[in-house]
């Protein structure tokens, strides 16, 4: 039976489910709850500096895209920090980890850029005995005024120099959670290394407006008339997260960091996808929201059971698997050719695929007047557009064409070598300058 034991920097947790930073692990009830649930570790919400609380707003705090069948495709938060006295948390922090010492309990924590801030905070968070602490560089609302979040995310030099304060002060691993705010996540996370990071995890929420009330004239939520943006999660981000991901791992200069997948984790297979993308564990928090703690048992069985299937008996066998296979657009095999194919036993004449690739893609679909529906070989050019408008799964499916036939469409024969943009001769880089 496959082992989902994770040791995550050193960090040992049942299973590789950690709820990340946010409502769900805001206090000892619900981290006790969690944890009785089955998740492997929890980030606790982030704490701020001594003194008075921070203040969040009373009226709405979530703004939701739904799905047609109302289900929660992506969430908007205009929630800050953690409102709670600083002291209250950390005992809170203390009490469970002696009770829970087999899951991981790591702390987030975001304070002003200023070195005494942190120096002020970190003895006391490590005094609670948690594994680590997480910097929360990625607060998209309501705290750049204070020097802190993706004020501190989005310049790189401060996310080094915050980190080396945190490992000159603090003992134990040090992880810094990345704001997707930013043009190149691969710049932020080797600053962090730079800085000493024992790991880094994202993606943290990405700045939005998730939608505008037309009856008020103001973005939702909305407070008294007015509203602002907020930090988008959900699984409509998970395929930006995964993307920043696997360019912090195939990057040569970070391609050892240590990452904390975040963005979008709502079954095991997203958990899967992160991890053969380079993350070492996943963290949740919008399924936790939307289903309760008890959505981590059906994470953790079809993990296991698609380990089983596949002969992994350890997460560590397959963390990083699909890295290699991520490229650049120039190094894909242009000789590769395929073509649609419709399955008329399971084709239902919806026509969906006829009026996509009719009036937007490449009119390589015909219709016949009974409505049957088949690919024309030479307009096809294997957009797979078809494919995914189609509401019946594997009725269409594309077909590699073998070397050595003629593709109907170029009128050229299929090659077996492999050929790129950076050897194709419309490439004038290809040839050499003369």
């Amino acid at each position: 039976m496959a082992d989902l034991t994770s040791n995550f920097i050193g960090i040992k947790s049942p299973n590789p489910f950690w709820l990340a930073s946010a409502p769900p692990t805001d206090k000892e009830y619900n981290v006790r709850r969690a944890f009785e649930a089955g998740w492997g570790g929890v980030v606790w919400k982030t704490l701020g500096s001594e003194g008075p609380p921070i203040v969040n707003v009373n009226g709405p705090r979530y703004g939701v895209v739904h799905g047609a069948d109302r289900r929660v495709l992506g969430l908007n938060n205009i929630e800050l920090i953690t409102d709670r006295d600083l002291f209250k948390n950390l005992d809170e922090i203390k009490r469970v980890k002696k009770d829970y010492p087999d899951r991981a309990i790591i702390v987030s924590i975001m304070v002003p850029c200023e070195e005494d801030a942190w120096k002020t905070i970190l003895p006391l968070v490590e005094e609670t005995g948690a594994d680590g602490i997480e910097l929360n560089f990625g607060c998209p609302h309501g705290m750049a005024e204070r020097g802190m979040g993706s004020a501190v995310g989005q310049v790189p030099e401060y996310v080094e120099m915050v980190t080396g304060w945190c490992k000159k002060y603090y003992s134990k691993p040090v992880i810094v959670k990345l704001t997707p705010n930013i043009s190149d996540i691969r710049k932020p996370a080797a600053a962090a290394q730079a800085g000493g990071a024992d790991a880094v995890s994202l993606i943290n929420t990405i700045s939005s407006i998730i939608s505008v009330d037309l009856d008020v004239m103001a973005p939702n939520p909305t407070i008294d008339g007015k509203g602002t943006h907020g930090g988008y999660c959900g699984p409509a981000v998970k395929p930006i997260a995964m993307n920043m991901v696997a360019e912090i791992a195939r990057n040569p200069e970070t391609a050892n960091l240590p990452i904390s997948g975040i963005g979008g984790i709502t079954s095991w297979r997203d958990a899967a996808e992160y991890m053969v993308l380079g993350c070492g564990n996943v963290q949740v928090c919008t399924a936790a929201m939307t289903y309760g703690f008890k959505i981590v048992q059906e994470m953790i069985s079809g993990l296991s059971q698609w380990m089983d299937e596949k002969g992994y008996e350890s997460t560590e066998e397959f963390i990083r698997q699909a890295v290699p296979n991520v490229t650049d657009w120039q190094y894909l095999n242009l000789n590769y050719v395929s073509k649609a194919s419709i399955n008329q036993d399971d084709c239902i004449s919806c026509g969906r695929c006829y009026a996509a690739c009719e009036d937007t893609s490449h009119q390589a679909i015909s219709m016949t007047s009974d409505r049957k529906f088949s690919v024309i070989d030479a307009e096809c050019v294997a957009c797979n557009l078809c494919v995914e408008v189609c509401p019946v799964e594997n009725c269409i499916t594309m077909v590699q064409q073998e070397p050595g036939v003629i593709d109907p469409r170029t009128n050229k024969v299929v090659e077996e070598k492999h050929g790129d943009w950076t050897t194709h001769p419309n490439n004038p880089s290809s040839m050499a300058a003369e």
